[in-house]
């Protein structure tokens, strides 16, 4: 098979595994890296260390040093449920919290990487040999969206998420760094913002930048989830009912409201008592009442302590 029948077939397998993206680009350095090092330096990745560290730095700056017989990245979409998909209860003697879509089903963490594992079984069986690869689901030092971007996905909005046209931007984003060469997409070079700034404006806490990116310091997401301490006084009524994670920019991007579908990948459909949980009854989990409630959940990533500090919070407002 030659390369340009191999990409064909396994853009095609990567939709018969639920991807409705996907994209080849080259392992050569992001074109965003410096914007990246100018956002670690202000120090707006708030205390994500992991993020900064010379290591991290270095292989976001260069793919290679990842896997140093890449040729090719396939980068790859799947699908999450759309917010509107599920509607918010509106009964008044009953306070409920919202979850972040993203996390209405299964962790992604657990779904993606066996589909990653067999797209790579099924390129591997093409060629009739192994060939080296490692692959990503928002875990390897790789600067995803620069690489959507240039693997012709779509582009970074104003809100920093990628968007893509006739998907808007509810899917995770995957990558597989392979030891072969594939002829890569044209990059995604428009900008369909255009003047629209409803993402800034809406956002609560005001952490959505002019220059597309993100004070993560004043970030729902941010603080709901990957922040250990306290959330500052001050940003808590700013947090109005999320209890984990934040879809705010998202909602109001006219992309989403026209484009994206209301239903994502199974996987990822809401679970009972997830979308719109209520507070009283979160509130009085145990730890291991919390473990078997979100088993296999993405909210499992606050922690029990987190969890309730954030239902605290949303009580409070």
């Amino acid at each position: 098979m030659n390369p340009d029948a191999l990409a064909r077939a396994v853009k095609e397998q990567s939709r018969q595994h639920g991807f409705v993206l996907a994209g080849i680009t080259t392992p050569h350095p992001p074109p965003h890296f410096n914007s990246f090092q100018a956002w670690l330096d202000s120090g707006q990745h708030a205390d994500m260390a992991y993020l900064a560290d010379d290591r991290s730095r270095a292989r976001r700056a260069d793919p290679c040093l990842i896997l140093p017989e890449c040729r090719s990245i396939l980068v790859l979409g799947m699908p999450y449920s759309n917010p509107q998909s599920a509607p918010l209860s509106n009964e008044p003697d009953t306070p409920r919290g919202r979850v972040a879509a993203y996390a209405w089903g299964d962790d992604y963490h657990l779904v993606i990487p066996k589909k990653l594992q067999a797209l790579v079984t099924f390129i591997e069986e093409q060629l009739g040999q192994p060939i080296p690869n490692r692959y990503y689901t928002d875990t390897g030092p790789l600067l995803e969206r620069d690489l959507a971007q240039r693997a012709g996905l779509g582009w970074i909005g104003k809100n920093t998420c990628l968007i893509a046209p006739q998907q808007g931007s509810y899917f995770f984003l995957a990558e597989i760094l392979l030891g072969l060469e594939l002829p890569p997409d044209p990059p995604f070079t428009l900008d369909h913002c255009g003047n629209c700034t409803r993402c800034i404006e809406s956002c609560p806490t005001g952490c959505i930048l002019p220059n597309r990116t993100m004070d993560a310091r004043r970030c729902i997401s941010y603080l709901t989830i990957e922040n250990k301490n306290e959330i500052p006084p001050e940003l808590r009524p700013l947090l109005q009912n999320w209890v984990f994670g934040c879809d705010i920019c998202q909602m109001a991007c006219p992309w989403n409201n026209r484009f994206a579908p209301l239903a994502g990948y199974p996987a990822f459909a809401p679970r009972p008592g997830i979308p719109n949980p209520v507070l009283a009854e979160d509130m009085a989990l145990s730890a291991g009442e919390f473990n078997q409630k979100f088993k296999d959940s993405p909210v499992k990533r606050a922690k029990h302590r987190g969890y309730l500090r954030n239902i605290l919070s949303v009580i409070d407002n």
